[in-house]
Protein backbone atom coordinates (compact mmCIF):
# COMPACT_ATOMS: atom_id res chain seq x y z
CA UNK A 1 0.00 0.00 0.00
CA UNK A 2 1.17 3.55 -1.03
CA UNK A 3 2.63 5.72 1.77
CA UNK A 4 0.39 8.36 1.38
CA UNK A 5 -2.30 5.97 1.47
CA UNK A 6 -1.33 4.76 4.94
CA UNK A 7 -0.70 8.21 6.31
CA UNK A 8 -4.43 9.31 7.10
CA UNK A 9 -5.45 5.83 8.73
CA UNK A 10 -1.97 5.97 11.13
CA UNK A 11 -2.40 9.33 11.64
CA UNK A 12 -5.69 9.05 12.99
CA UNK A 13 -4.95 6.23 15.47
CA UNK A 14 -2.02 7.85 16.96
CA UNK A 15 -4.39 10.43 17.51
CA UNK A 16 -7.39 8.54 19.52
CA UNK A 17 -3.97 6.65 21.66
CA UNK A 18 -2.93 9.99 22.53
CA UNK A 19 -6.34 10.23 23.72
CA UNK A 20 -6.04 8.07 25.83
CA UNK A 21 -3.20 9.27 27.24
CA UNK A 22 -5.53 12.74 28.03
CA UNK A 23 -8.58 10.81 29.58
CA UNK A 24 -5.69 10.01 32.13
CA UNK A 25 -4.27 13.25 32.69
CA UNK A 26 -8.05 14.31 32.88
CA UNK A 27 -8.42 12.94 35.89
CA UNK A 28 -7.87 15.60 38.74
CA UNK A 29 -7.84 18.05 36.12
CA UNK A 30 -11.30 18.59 35.01
CA UNK A 31 -14.48 16.05 35.73
CA UNK A 32 -15.72 13.82 33.19
CA UNK A 33 -18.70 15.85 32.59
CA UNK A 34 -17.09 18.85 31.91
CA UNK A 35 -14.70 17.90 29.27
CA UNK A 36 -17.22 15.47 27.12
CA UNK A 37 -19.27 18.32 27.19
CA UNK A 38 -16.57 21.57 26.76
CA UNK A 39 -14.86 19.54 23.61
CA UNK A 40 -17.79 19.50 21.86
CA UNK A 41 -18.80 22.72 22.44
CA UNK A 42 -15.27 24.11 21.00
CA UNK A 43 -15.28 21.25 17.96
CA UNK A 44 -19.42 22.80 17.31
CA UNK A 45 -17.77 26.55 17.64
CA UNK A 46 -14.94 25.90 15.22
CA UNK A 47 -17.01 23.26 12.15
CA UNK A 48 -19.56 26.31 12.54
CA UNK A 49 -18.36 29.29 9.87
CA UNK A 50 -18.04 26.29 7.45
CA UNK A 51 -20.22 23.68 7.72
CA UNK A 52 -23.28 25.90 8.72
CA UNK A 53 -24.31 27.14 5.04
CA UNK A 54 -24.37 22.87 3.93
CA UNK A 55 -26.32 22.53 7.14
CA UNK A 56 -29.22 24.76 6.00
CA UNK A 57 -28.88 23.52 2.38
CA UNK A 58 -29.69 20.05 3.68
CA UNK A 59 -32.50 21.05 6.16
CA UNK A 60 -35.21 18.84 4.25
CA UNK A 61 -33.56 16.21 4.48
CA UNK A 62 -32.44 16.70 8.36
CA UNK A 63 -35.87 17.29 9.56
CA UNK A 64 -36.46 13.82 8.48
CA UNK A 65 -33.29 12.34 9.76
CA UNK A 66 -32.47 13.81 12.85
CA UNK A 67 -33.83 10.94 15.25
CA UNK A 68 -31.37 8.83 13.66
CA UNK A 69 -28.90 11.00 13.25
CA UNK A 70 -29.56 11.86 17.26
CA UNK A 71 -29.08 8.52 18.38
CA UNK A 72 -25.94 8.07 16.49
CA UNK A 73 -24.68 11.12 18.61
CA UNK A 74 -25.58 9.58 21.86
CA UNK A 75 -23.73 6.49 20.85
CA UNK A 76 -20.59 7.58 18.94
CA UNK A 77 -20.22 10.89 20.24
CA UNK A 78 -21.98 11.31 24.10
CA UNK A 79 -21.40 7.46 25.10
CA UNK A 80 -18.46 6.42 23.31
CA UNK A 81 -16.10 9.04 25.22
CA UNK A 82 -18.34 10.24 27.60
CA UNK A 83 -18.10 6.65 29.33
CA UNK A 84 -14.15 7.02 28.67
CA UNK A 85 -13.53 9.84 30.60
CA UNK A 86 -15.33 8.32 33.76
CA UNK A 87 -13.63 5.20 32.99
CA UNK A 88 -9.81 6.90 33.21
CA UNK A 89 -10.64 7.18 36.64
CA UNK A 90 -10.23 3.95 37.79
CA UNK A 91 -7.94 1.96 34.81
CA UNK A 92 -5.36 2.77 32.76
CA UNK A 93 -4.59 4.08 29.42
CA UNK A 94 -2.66 0.99 28.33
CA UNK A 95 -5.82 -0.87 29.66
CA UNK A 96 -8.13 1.34 27.86
CA UNK A 97 -6.23 1.14 24.22
CA UNK A 98 -6.31 -2.56 24.32
CA UNK A 99 -10.15 -2.61 25.15
CA UNK A 100 -10.87 -0.01 22.68
CA UNK A 101 -8.77 -2.10 20.06
CA UNK A 102 -11.88 -4.44 20.31
CA UNK A 103 -14.13 -2.45 18.95
CA UNK A 104 -13.69 -3.84 15.07
CA UNK A 105 -14.58 -7.25 16.88
CA UNK A 106 -17.50 -6.07 18.56
CA UNK A 107 -18.49 -4.65 15.16
CA UNK A 108 -18.54 -8.38 13.61
CA UNK A 109 -20.53 -9.78 15.83
CA UNK A 110 -22.97 -7.00 16.37
CA UNK A 111 -22.98 -6.83 11.97
CA UNK A 112 -23.95 -10.88 12.36
CA UNK A 113 -27.13 -9.83 14.86
CA UNK A 114 -28.32 -6.36 13.51
CA UNK A 115 -27.78 -6.80 10.00
CA UNK A 116 -28.29 -10.45 10.16
CA UNK A 117 -24.63 -10.36 7.84
CA UNK A 118 -23.38 -14.38 8.33
CA UNK A 119 -20.71 -14.89 10.85
CA UNK A 120 -17.29 -16.19 9.61
CA UNK A 121 -14.83 -18.04 10.70
CA UNK A 122 -12.29 -15.31 11.26
CA UNK A 123 -15.64 -13.71 13.86
CA UNK A 124 -16.24 -17.20 15.92
CA UNK A 125 -12.77 -17.97 16.36
CA UNK A 126 -11.60 -14.61 16.52
CA UNK A 127 -14.33 -13.33 19.06
CA UNK A 128 -13.04 -16.40 21.40
CA UNK A 129 -9.57 -15.48 21.07
CA UNK A 130 -10.39 -11.82 21.65
CA UNK A 131 -12.69 -13.14 24.55
CA UNK A 132 -9.97 -14.68 26.44
CA UNK A 133 -7.72 -11.85 26.08
CA UNK A 134 -9.96 -9.37 27.46
CA UNK A 135 -10.11 -11.87 29.97
CA UNK A 136 -6.68 -12.02 31.09
CA UNK A 137 -6.79 -8.13 30.73
CA UNK A 138 -9.25 -7.78 33.36
CA UNK A 139 -8.73 -10.09 35.63
CA UNK A 140 -5.03 -8.83 35.99
CA UNK A 141 -3.70 -12.03 34.61
CA UNK A 142 -6.14 -14.73 36.40
CA UNK A 143 -9.41 -14.87 33.88
CA UNK A 144 -11.25 -16.92 36.75
CA UNK A 145 -11.30 -13.37 38.84
CA UNK A 146 -13.89 -12.22 36.84
CA UNK A 147 -16.11 -14.75 38.37
CA UNK A 148 -15.61 -13.41 41.50
CA UNK A 149 -16.49 -9.98 39.68
CA UNK A 150 -12.92 -8.60 40.71
CA UNK A 151 -12.59 -5.90 37.68
CA UNK A 152 -12.30 -2.40 38.37
CA UNK A 153 -15.03 -0.35 36.95
CA UNK A 154 -13.56 1.54 34.55
CA UNK A 155 -12.38 -1.72 32.55
CA UNK A 156 -16.23 -2.13 32.81
CA UNK A 157 -16.91 1.31 31.38
CA UNK A 158 -14.48 0.83 28.56
CA UNK A 159 -16.14 -2.34 27.62
CA UNK A 160 -19.51 -0.25 27.31
CA UNK A 161 -17.73 2.34 25.63
CA UNK A 162 -16.41 0.22 22.93
CA UNK A 163 -19.62 -1.28 22.81
CA UNK A 164 -21.45 1.74 22.27
CA UNK A 165 -19.16 2.65 19.43
CA UNK A 166 -19.41 -0.30 17.71
CA UNK A 167 -23.08 -0.22 17.71
CA UNK A 168 -22.36 3.43 16.27
CA UNK A 169 -20.65 2.01 13.25
CA UNK A 170 -23.28 -0.83 12.79
CA UNK A 171 -26.43 1.54 12.74
CA UNK A 172 -24.23 3.79 10.15
CA UNK A 173 -24.35 1.01 8.13
CA UNK A 174 -27.93 0.46 8.68
CA UNK A 175 -29.38 3.99 7.98
CA UNK A 176 -27.72 4.62 4.80
CA UNK A 177 -28.43 8.77 4.31
CA UNK A 178 -27.92 11.21 1.62
CA UNK A 179 -26.20 13.29 3.70
CA UNK A 180 -22.47 14.97 3.09
CA UNK A 181 -20.03 13.41 5.72
CA UNK A 182 -19.65 16.54 7.52
CA UNK A 183 -22.90 17.31 7.45
CA UNK A 184 -23.74 14.31 9.23
CA UNK A 185 -20.93 14.88 12.23
CA UNK A 186 -22.29 18.14 12.56
CA UNK A 187 -25.66 17.27 13.28
CA UNK A 188 -24.44 14.55 15.29
CA UNK A 189 -22.39 16.56 17.49
CA UNK A 190 -25.17 19.30 17.87
CA UNK A 191 -27.71 16.39 18.98
CA UNK A 192 -24.25 14.89 22.09
CA UNK A 193 -23.57 18.40 22.99
CA UNK A 194 -27.64 18.70 23.80
CA UNK A 195 -27.52 15.16 25.33
CA UNK A 196 -24.73 16.34 27.46
CA UNK A 197 -25.70 19.29 28.69
CA UNK A 198 -27.67 17.78 31.56
CA UNK A 199 -24.67 15.94 33.01
CA UNK A 200 -22.45 19.21 32.36
CA UNK A 201 -25.30 21.15 34.76
CA UNK A 202 -25.93 18.81 37.40
CA UNK A 203 -21.98 18.07 37.44
CA UNK A 204 -18.87 19.17 38.97
CA UNK A 205 -18.83 22.50 36.71
CA UNK A 206 -14.81 22.41 36.39
CA UNK A 207 -13.97 25.65 35.61
CA UNK A 208 -11.16 26.62 32.31
CA UNK A 209 -8.08 26.82 33.33
CA UNK A 210 -4.16 27.20 32.12
CA UNK A 211 -4.00 23.64 33.86
CA UNK A 212 -7.12 22.58 31.39
CA UNK A 213 -7.78 24.41 28.70
CA UNK A 214 -4.96 22.18 26.65
CA UNK A 215 -6.46 18.73 27.68
CA UNK A 216 -10.11 19.97 26.23
CA UNK A 217 -8.48 21.67 22.77
CA UNK A 218 -7.23 17.76 22.58
CA UNK A 219 -9.97 16.35 23.19
CA UNK A 220 -12.24 19.05 20.79
CA UNK A 221 -9.76 19.69 17.84
CA UNK A 222 -7.31 16.78 17.26
CA UNK A 223 -9.29 13.59 19.06
CA UNK A 224 -12.72 14.76 17.34
CA UNK A 225 -12.42 17.06 13.95
CA UNK A 226 -8.66 16.27 12.71
CA UNK A 227 -9.44 12.27 13.69
CA UNK A 228 -12.80 12.63 11.70
CA UNK A 229 -11.42 13.90 8.64
CA UNK A 230 -7.94 11.84 8.25
CA UNK A 231 -10.76 8.38 9.11
CA UNK A 232 -13.15 10.00 6.38
CA UNK A 233 -10.38 10.29 4.01
CA UNK A 234 -8.76 6.62 4.88
CA UNK A 235 -12.23 5.24 4.27
CA UNK A 236 -12.72 6.97 0.65
CA UNK A 237 -9.28 5.91 -0.04
CA UNK A 238 -8.66 2.24 0.87
CA UNK A 239 -12.21 1.20 2.00
CA UNK A 240 -14.02 0.70 5.61
CA UNK A 241 -12.40 -2.87 6.54
CA UNK A 242 -8.91 -2.38 5.58
CA UNK A 243 -8.66 1.36 7.67
CA UNK A 244 -10.28 -0.30 10.18
CA UNK A 245 -6.96 -3.08 10.35
CA UNK A 246 -4.96 -0.19 11.75
CA UNK A 247 -7.19 0.55 15.14
CA UNK A 248 -5.12 -2.75 16.05
CA UNK A 249 -2.23 -0.74 16.39
CA UNK A 250 -4.17 1.15 19.23
CA UNK A 251 -3.15 -0.98 22.44
CA UNK A 252 0.73 -0.40 21.12
CA UNK A 253 0.83 3.19 20.66
CA UNK A 254 -1.17 3.85 23.57
CA UNK A 255 0.81 1.76 25.56
CA UNK A 256 4.31 3.63 24.41
CA UNK A 257 2.65 6.50 24.82
CA UNK A 258 1.14 5.82 28.65
CA UNK A 259 4.92 4.42 28.85
CA UNK A 260 6.31 8.07 27.86
CA UNK A 261 4.10 10.71 29.26
CA UNK A 262 2.38 8.83 32.22
CA UNK A 263 5.12 6.12 33.34
CA UNK A 264 3.03 3.39 33.40
CA UNK A 265 4.66 0.18 33.35
CA UNK A 266 3.42 -2.87 31.23
CA UNK A 267 2.59 -6.29 33.17
CA UNK A 268 2.71 -9.76 31.65
CA UNK A 269 -1.09 -9.50 31.44
CA UNK A 270 -1.01 -6.45 29.46
CA UNK A 271 1.12 -8.60 26.99
CA UNK A 272 -0.59 -11.34 26.63
CA UNK A 273 -4.00 -9.74 26.88
CA UNK A 274 -3.01 -7.58 24.13
CA UNK A 275 -1.79 -9.85 22.34
CA UNK A 276 -4.54 -11.92 22.30
CA UNK A 277 -7.20 -9.50 21.68
CA UNK A 278 -4.93 -8.49 18.77
CA UNK A 279 -4.84 -11.80 17.29
CA UNK A 280 -8.41 -12.22 17.68
CA UNK A 281 -9.52 -8.85 16.16
CA UNK A 282 -6.62 -9.70 13.06
CA UNK A 283 -8.26 -13.09 12.46
CA UNK A 284 -11.96 -11.71 12.48
CA UNK A 285 -11.07 -9.39 9.84
CA UNK A 286 -8.81 -11.72 7.73
CA UNK A 287 -10.88 -15.21 7.53
CA UNK A 288 -13.95 -13.97 6.27
CA UNK A 289 -15.11 -17.12 4.64
CA UNK A 290 -18.87 -17.37 6.12
CA UNK A 291 -19.87 -20.08 8.30
CA UNK A 292 -23.13 -20.39 6.74
CA UNK A 293 -21.77 -21.70 3.22
CA UNK A 294 -19.64 -24.52 4.94
CA UNK A 295 -23.26 -25.55 6.65
CA UNK A 296 -24.88 -25.70 3.39
CA UNK A 297 -21.62 -27.67 1.83
CA UNK A 298 -21.39 -30.30 4.40
CA UNK A 299 -25.39 -30.87 4.25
Amino acid sequence: MPLLLILPPLAAVLIWSGNMTINQLTVGAIAPSSIAFLRWVLALGVLSPFVLPAVWRHRQALKREWPKLAFLGLLGMAMWQGLAYVAAETTSATNMGILAATVPLLTVLLSALILGEAPTLGGVLGGLVALLGVAVLLGHGDPLSLLALEVSPGDTLMVAAATCYALYGVMLKRWPMALPPWVMLYVQACFATLLLLPSYLLGPMTPVDGGNVWLIIYAGIPASIVTTFLWMRAIRQIGASKASIFLNLMPLFSALIAMALLGERLAYWHLLGGALTLCGVVMAQTLTQPLRRNVASNG
